[in-house]
């Protein structure tokens, strides 16, 4: 199973251009949203927004944009699995083949002096962890080709060899190794918000004592 269509959204934007270029010069066809896609877009690359793939805008300030079947859908669909592969096309939605993702910087976030409640809280990221776990999910079997998750800029190259080797696809180990990653990220990242808020919680803050932005 080739790549055909990658879903990137980043917030560490460090190597990403060159990375969605190399996959276009392959044949890659690129979904992305906000600040990603218009960065690609100025890049010169030909990227659709993941509003205009789903049909559904972004809603309540960006709090919801990927939490859609048809991402969802096509993250997860097993692709040894005829009914799935089925279901996808009655329901006329294009597998997603690679998740090129890393979170709101939480952690960066809340570890400034100056740091209010409302900037943690809109720094924990929902889309992005779904998005991670769906791909992460089902990245399949040695027999049954997957989907491709990479949290990590330091993973791009290994993804860019894999699709110039003998195979022309990632293989299962990579697959399973980045999964794993995805998984160990996310358990740290949602440690770091449970460590927040109970500290926040101890203190009991009256609400005068928290906060909001202005």
């Amino acid at each position: 199973m080739t790549i055909q269509t990658a879903l990137i959204s980043v917030s560490d934007k460090s190597g990403i251009v060159e990375f969605a270029q190399a996959l276009a010069q392959r044949g890659v066809s690129l979904l992305s949203t906000g600040g990603t896609a218009r960065l690609l877009a100025e890049a010169g690359l030909n990227v659709t927004e993941v509003a205009a793939h789903t049909g559904s805008p972004e809603i309540l300030d960006g709090r919801v944009k990927t939490l859609h079947p048809r991402i969802h859908g096509g993250l997860l669909a097993r692709r040894d699995d005829p009914a799935h592969l089925q279901t996808l096309k009655d329901q006329n939605i294009p597998p997603i083949d690679l998740l090129v993702v890393n979170l709101y910087p939480f952690q960066r976030t809340v570890a400034k002096p100056d740091c209010i409640l409302a900037d943690a809280i809109e720094n924990i990221d929902i889309g992005g962890p779904a998005m991670l776990r769906s791909a992460a999910k089902n990245h399949g079997s040695p027999a049954g080709g997957g989907v491709t998750v990479v949290i990590d800029p330091a993973d791009y190259l290994r993804v860019l060899a894999d699709l110039d080797g003998p195979a022309r696809q990632p293989s299962y180990g990579l697959r399973l190794e980045l999964a794993a990653k995805v998984y160990a990220h996310t358990a740290a990242y949602d440690g770091a918000i449970a460590a927040s808020l109970s500290s926040l919680a101890a203190r009991e803050p009256e609400p005068a004592e928290v906060p909001e932005r202005q």
